[in-house]
C-alpha cells in the first residue's frame, strides 16, 4: 500500500522542515507555553498590519488559525484547560490598544469583518514543538478560492517560512470545538476592562481635540478619562498606559498637563507644565512637574495649548 505523502512533500518543500539530526536520537522539545502562543499571535497581527495596510487605511487579519502537533495540542488543552480563552481575551485587548494608536495618529481603522475568530488546530505532519499560522481577512468560508499565506516555524530551526497554499490543504487539519473562539469586533476599540467597567464609573470625563495638521482635517481625537488622574502629552511621549493622553502633534509639550478629579468635592483640577496654557480665556501659571500648581477646571471647559491646539473637556 502506498504511503500517503506528507503535507510538506505535497507542497514540494519537505527539505525545509527536515532536521539534520533526524536519523539520530531526537532531542525532546520543550512544551509550548501560553506565552509562546500569545506572542506568536501578536506578531502575526502586527505582520498583517504591515503587509496589508495601504495609504491611511489600516488592514489586519480577523481569523487566526494556530497549528500544532497533535500531541502538543492535547497537552495544551488537557493541562491548561480554559487557558486558550484567556489568551484570546488578552490578545484582543492588545489588538485594540495597537489599533487605538493608529486611530489617534489619524489612520483609518475599519474592520474587514464583524468578528474575531481564533482556532487551535493540529496536523499529524507537524513535529513536537512546531507551530504554524494561517491568517484570513474574512473568517469562515467567505474568502475566495485563491491561495492563503501560511507561516510555519519548525522548532528545531526556529526560522519562519512563509508560503502559499491552496484551500484544499486546510482539509488535512483537525479542527476542535474546544479550540474555537468567536468574539464580536468592537468598533470603539474598547478593551475588556473598559467594557466591563461599572456604568457609573465608566469614565470621569471625555476630551475632544482638534489638531492643526492637514492629516487630521475634519477629524477629532477623543480620549476617555478612566482614571482619576491623567497626563496630557505630545508627540514625543513614549508611555502607553491608559492614563496617558497622547496628542499626536509637536505643538503640545511632553508632558503638558496633568488633570485630576477630586472625589471629595466632585471637581476637576489642572496643572500646566507646557510653554503656554489658556483655560477658558485665562492664562494658567506654568508649574514644575514635581510641584504642580492646581487650578480649578469647570465642567465643559475649553483649554488651548500653546495657542494652537484646542482641548474640550466634558463630564461623563
Amino acid at each position: 500500500m502506498e504511503q500517503k505523502a506528507s503535507i510538506w512533500k505535497r507542497l514540494g518543500i519537505q527539505d525545509w522542515f527536515l532536521s539534520p539530526a533526524q536519523n539520530g536520537s531526537k532531542k525532546k522539545q520543550p512544551a509550548l507555553t501560553p506565552d509562546d502562543v500569545y506572542n506568536y499571535v501578536l506578531s502575526k497581527f502586527n505582520d498583517s498590519v504591515r503587509e496589508l495596510s495601504f495609504a491611511d487605511r489600516v488592514v489586519f487579519y480577523h481569523e487566526y488559525i494556530i497549528c500544532f502537533n497533535p500531541a502538543d495540542y492535547n497537552a495544551f488543552i488537557n493541562n491548561k484547560q480554559g487557558l486558550f480563552g484567556l489568551i484570546v481575551n488578552e490578545t484582543i485587548n492588545k489588538f485594540y490598544e495597537t489599533l487605538k494608536q493608529y486611530r489617534t495618529a489619524g489612520k483609518t481603522v475599519k474592520p474587514s469583518s464583524s468578528k474575531w475568530v481564533f482556532r487551535l488546530v493540529s496536523h499529524p505532519d507537524y513535529q513536537p514543538g512546531d507551530i504554524g499560522f494561517i491568517g484570513k481577512l474574512m473568517p469562515g468560508n467567505t474568502q475566495k478560492d485563491e491561495n492563503l499565506k501560511v507561516t510555519f516555524i519548525p522548532r528545531h530551526t526556529g526560522i519562519a517560512q512563509t508560503l502559499d497554499v491552496s484551500q484544499d490543504v486546510l482539509k488535512g487539519f483537525n479542527y476542535y470545538s474546544e479550540g474555537y473562539y468567536e468574539v464580536p469586533y468592537n468598533e470603539g476599540l474598547e478593551t475588556e476592562e473598559e467594557r466591563n467597567a461599572p456604568r457609573d464609573q465608566k469614565h470621569y470625563a471625555r476630551f475632544e481635540t482638534i489638531l492643526p495638521e492637514k492629516q487630521f482635517a475634519g477629524k477629532k481625537v477623543e480620549f476617555l478619562m478612566l482614571d482619576n488622574e491623567i497626563v496630557v502629552s505630545g508627540n514625543d511621549e513614549t508611555r502607553t498606559e491608559r492614563n496617558i493622553f497622547r496628542i499626536p502633534t509637536d505643538w503640545v509639550n511632553t508632558p503638558h498637563l496633568k488633570i485630576r478629579y477630586n472625589n471629595s468635592d466632585g471637581k476637576f483640577y489642572l496643572a500646566s507644565f507646557g510653554e503656554k496654557t489658556i483655560l477658558n480665556e485665562n492664562d494658567v501659571p506654568q508649574s514644575d512637574v514635581n510641584e504642580p500648581k492646581w487650578v480649578d477646571v469647570p465642567v465643559n471647559s475649553k483649554i488651548l495649548l500653546n495657542g494652537i491646539v484646542g482641548v474640550n473637556i466634558f463630564k461623563s
